[in-house]
């Protein structure tokens, strides 16, 4: 499989492990690689370490609703994280980079979460991230959808939700 590097499956890779913090850096690895991430590089403790800090950075974006506010919080991470695009094919087809090549794991993790990020937010809609609107989920998701309606993280909190909707009625 392969990842769109900066689009809609880096800011879902990104809810996901701030969702579910990976605890080990082997763990970080196996589940950008069952995302699709590839990984050409060695990697080491600080790529965890680096990877938790930007996610709490990048949970600043996801709770900020005010669309200048949000933009601020990510254009601060676009400028620390990516830069300039540039045309490559280290991998046999051309695509863009927002990095240098040589970049540690982490590095190549935080440019495509906050370019993924701009874009889908740009290209879908600066509302298009958010957390579950059940009461008792905290859970971040990027929101897919066709109609960029969705309120809950999963199916479950949305049945969960429509229970106790139910259930509260007279």
């Amino acid at each position: 499989m392969y990842i769109n590097p900066y689009g809609a499956d880096p800011v879902t890779l990104a809810a996901d492990l701030a969702n579910r913090r990976p605890r080990t850096t082997r763990e970080l690895v196996d589940r950008c690689r069952e995302s699709g991430v590839t990984i050409d590089r060695g990697t080491s403790d600080a790529d965890l370490a680096e990877t938790l800090t930007f996610l709490d950075d990048w949970l600043v974006v996801v709770d900020t609703t005010e669309p200048r506010g949000r933009a601020d919080a990510l254009n601060a991470l676009l400028a620390e994280h990516s830069a300039p695009p540039r045309l490559t094919d280290h991998d046999g087809h051309w695509h863009v980079h927002y990095r240098a090549d040589d970049v540690p794991f982490a590095r190549l993790l935080t440019a495509m979460f906050s370019v993924g990020t701009a874009l889908h937010l740009t290209s879908r809609g600066i509302d298009r991230l958010a957390r579950c609107a059940a009461d008792d989920c905290e859970d971040v998701f990027a929101d897919t959808t066709r109609n960029g309606r969705k309120r809950y993280c999963s199916t479950r909190c949305t049945n969960r939700s429509a229970v106790r909707r139910h259930r509260a009625k007279p």
